[in-house]
């Protein structure tokens, strides 16, 4: 590497928030797309050519894309990447709130006859999908106000996933067609989740039902077409009836934390036998399958045992955040408790942060993979590798100590030169 980045990727790894934001508007600068080289009207053009080639009514195309033009507020939205990594305490902490709860269980208690139908059939359970529900909408407060195909039509032409989203408005303009909802009245999210359980149109085409029997597929008013609808996702998904998403859990002095990863999965028994307890007092769960250990924010944060189900919530939306929330608020909305472990906040990290953590591990010979912002399975992986060599609690999470030892690592072992005093200073940061 050249010598004039060891000092930027050093400080880079230890910079705060507002020098890390900074540095990361000028990456998103140059790294957004440019417009497409077709002019949206050319585009949209032979896009109903397409449409229409496919199956979809020339009233349903008038209806849905007559006037369209490209929404600025959904290209502005899709381009802005996140800054900041959120730690599991702040995810947790803004989602599963005593009102969070106190609005489920009212909404469970409203609604009974409807969800004991739901779990009847589907074998979900009934604080489980009001966790969905809640997590996804706020039981059906914000299911958002943008036109779907017009929201969909501006990220096929002008996004990232142009290819992905053109299959979307299709499978829209297919769910007009077929009389489900009117053109204008098909409302979501900017990027095309709509309804009570905000589906993607091909979701709503492979998995929704008509739970109410009047002909036609209603997410966004009927509550009985919402709520089999997501179960019968979660049913085909390969929900397991009766078993739990995530259970919190202490484990025992001198556990191998190189084993508390998503994809090392042992029988419950085995953890059992070397020392792993429900944080609970109770037993842990009798369940089908195996179960892992994983630890959101570290070995100083809580840990969960993990189930087959958990990998169901993860297809539904592939955050682990996401899916241990699920968890923590089916479980309080069933009158359990929360967290037995404190969760102290933790300094959430910058994509940059993580990008130079990336480099700086991959140029000390741990390979962390592509620098890309992202803190997958290689990455902590490779972090992992470090914090054995380095004689480190092995847990994969790039804690502030961890972040600092890694500076001094790099820096140690790509010294910053000393400059020549008849050498001006230089902020070139694209060193050649």
């Amino acid at each position: 590497m050249s010598e004039s980045w060891a000092p930027i990727l050093a400080a880079g790894l230890l910079a705060g928030r507002r020098q890390m934001a900074a540095v990361f508007t000028l990456v998103v600068a140059l790294a957004c797309p440019a417009h497409a080289e077709t002019d949206f009207e050319t585009w949209l053009a032979a896009f109903r050519d397409e449409a229409e080639a496919q199956g979809v009514s020339p009233a349903t195309l008038a209806s849905a894309l007559d006037g369209l033009e490209p929404v600025e507020r959904v290209i502005e939205l899709d381009r802005r990447q996140p800054e900041f990594l959120q730690t599991f305490a702040a995810y947790l902490a803004r989602r599963v709130t005593p009102e969070q709860v106190d609005r489920g269980q009212a909404m469970l208690e409203a609604h009974a006859d409807l969800f004991d139908a739901v779990e009847t059939r589907y074998g979900v359970a009934s604080s489980v999908l009001a966790a969905f529900w809640g997590l996804e909408t706020r039981y059906g407060a914000f299911k958002g106000g943008l036109n779907i195909p017009a929201s969909l039509a501006t990220l096929a032409y002008d996004g990232r996933r142009s290819a992905f989203f053109r299959k979307e408005l299709l499978d829209a303009l297919r769910i007009i067609d077929a009389g489900h909802v009117a053109a204008p009245e098909m409302n979501g999210s900017w990027a095309g989740a709509m309804g009570h359980m905000q589906f993607m149109p091909s979701t709503f085409r492979a998995y929704a039902v008509d739970a109410d029997g009047d002909a036609r597929i209603d997410l966004w008013q009927s509550l009985p077409d919402a709520m089999h609808s997501a179960a019968n996702y979660l049913s085909r998904a390969g929900w397991r009836s009766g078993e739990p998403i995530a259970v919190e859990v202490t484990l025992p002095p001198g556990f191998d934390l190189r084993k508390a990863r998503v994809a090392h999965r042992r029988p419950v028994a085995d953890w059992a036998r070397v020392g792993v307890r429900a944080a609970s007092g109770c037993a842990l769960p009798d369940v089908h399958g195996k179960a892992g250990i994983i630890l959101p924010q570290g070995w100083e944060g809580p840990a969960f045992m993990v189930f087959d189900n958990f990998d169901v919530v993860m297809r539904w939306n592939r955050s682990v955040n996401y899916a241990l929330t699920v968890a923590q608020l089916a479980q309080q909305l069933a009158g359990g408790d929360g967290l037995a472990h404190p969760l102290a906040e933790a300094t959430a990290l910058s994509i940059v942060q993580i990008k130079l953590l990336q480099q700086a591990l991959n140029e000390l010979g741990f390979d962390a993979g592509e620098a890309d912002g992202v803190l997958g399975p290689q990455t902590q992986a490779a972090l992992r590798r470090y914090q054995v060599v380095h004689a480190l609690p092995a847990d994969g999470y790039p804690g502030d100590a961890v972040m600092a030892h890694v500076a001094r690592t790099h820096a140690a072992a790509f010294p910053r030169p000393e400059p020549e005093e008849a050498e001006p200073p230089s902020f070139d940061v694209n060193p050649r």
